[in-house]
């Protein structure tokens, strides 16, 4: 694409649009820094982002499902947790879904192992 194409600047209303934007994206997307190109790069992003917040929202995971990622992630094992949880049995109820998660238990989580607070409280 030149600096001398034009493409028409409005709302993403329907998948259609959608598509079609991210299109034009793939087609700018090694264009230089500080262009024309970027620049309509950098717009066309902004719209994408929006639509997606609105219709293409990825909802925070279950609260055992996110602690069972972080653990795979960070190669834990449920010992590993006995510190957020305060014992052995704790963590493997709680794993296990037979015992909920305490307030201080989210509060260890997310500070100890950075487990988003939206995905502990979901529920």
């Amino acid at each position: 694409m030149n600096a001398e194409t034009k493409i028409a600047l409005k709302p993403i209303k329907s998948e259609e649009d959608y598509d079609a934007v991210m299109d034009e994206i793939s087609k700018l997307w090694d264009c230089p820094p500080d262009s024309a190109e970027a620049d309509l790069l950098e717009v066309l992003s902004i719209l994408v982002e929006d639509y997606e917040s609105k219709h293409h929202a990825i909802q925070p995971l279950d609260p055992i499902e996110a602690i069972k990622y972080r653990m795979e992630e960070e190669d834990l094992s449920q010992k590993d947790l006995v510190k957020y949880f305060g014992s052995k049995e704790r963590v493997s109820e709680v794993l296990n879904r037979k015992r909920p998660l305490t307030l201080r238990m989210i509060k260890n989580l997310y500070s100890g192992l950075g487990i988003s607070a939206d995905s502990l409280l979901s529920a």
